[in-house]
């Protein structure tokens, strides 16, 4: 099983405040037609932070039951509380997940000792090959390349990271201290070209989204040395890039995947819909790139 290539943070869809799994499922089958690599359900995108356990654990289910081993599902099954992630993650291996996504724990701010015996705690309890999730604007926690190092070498399970600092020289330090074996996926869409430039192996994407052909495309083209069919997709999907963060993820993409007529605009709170003048924004933009 292959973690390298272009990932989608999958957007849940609800319909009624329910799941919506038929959009789910249509969603997540024209995902694999367009080209995907992979995909990641209940991550941040996923609104994973307002799923019951049951609505986490049926997520994971219709993702792994609809992909049918055709591409990798990595769950997303982190928490700030060491406990509530061993049960997640115990979870997406009885759904079947082929991975978890581990965020760091935010607000409680662990100390490097405390990421370590966190990491290791839910590889004891509910082992499984393991992506912890580096992102400081959601955690308020920068995990360091060198304590990443520590993690991987206590913990066989974690076989990668999701680098989500927006930090190119910091990301470059990763896969130095980390080796090239070690999966190093980037967590921001404007990062992906360089980080792949500096060693990295693909993207947990929200753009993809929207673009899967294309982002999984870039990646292609990069790793067929083709650099500048690499550069010119790049440049295509700059602008949808910049406007899936009009607001808060995942509401701009949400609010696009709606517009596309892929599902109904439903959030939950407290994610709330666009402000009128970001609204046109984005139809503006996705306009122009020949999305709507």
């Amino acid at each position: 099983m292959s973690f390298r290539g272009a990932f989608t943070a999958l957007v849940t869809p609800f319909k009624n405040g329910a799941v919506d799994e038929e959009a789910y499922r249509a969603f997540i089958e024209w995902q694999i037609e367009q080209g995907i690599d992979g995909v990641v359900p209940c991550g941040t995108t996923g609104e994973a932070a307002t799923l019951s356990h049951a609505e986490q654990g049926q997520v994971i289910k219709i993702c792994v039951d609809q992909v049918k081993g055709r591409v990798p599902v990595i769950a997303g099954a982190g928490s700030n509380n060491t406990r509530e992630a061993i049960e997640l993650v115990a979870l997406a291996k009885q759904a079947g997940a082929d991975a978890v996504l581990l965020i760091t724990p935010y607000y409680n701010k662990p100390t490097p000792d405390g990421l370590v015996a966190h990491f290791k705690a839910i590889a004891a309890e509910a082992p499984m090959p393991s992506i912890v999730y580096n992102v400081p604007g959601r955690t308020g926690l920068n995990m360091l390349p060198k304590t990443l190092a520590r993690i991987a070498k206590e913990v066989p399970e974690v076989i990668g990271v999701k680098e989500a600092t927006g930090d190119i020289k910091q990301g470059t330090e990763v896969i130095e201290a980390m080796g090239r074996d070690f999966i190093v996926l980037s967590g921001d869409d404007f990062t992906v070209l360089p980080l792949l430039a500096a060693g990295g192996h693909g993207t947990i994407s929200v753009t993809s989204n929207v673009m899967p052909g294309k982002m999984s495309g870039m990646i292609a083209a990069f790793n067929k040395r083709d650099t500048a069919r690499a550069q010119a997709l790049n440049l295509e999907m700059m602008p949808v890039n910049r406007a899936m963060f009009l607001e808060t993820n995942p509401i701009p993409v949400k609010t696009a995947l709606s517009l596309m007529g892929k599902m109904n605009l439903e959030f939950r709170l407290p994610l709330v819909p666009l402000e009128p003048c970001h609204l046109d924004q984005l139809k503006k933009i996705l306009a122009e790139s020949g999305l709507i």
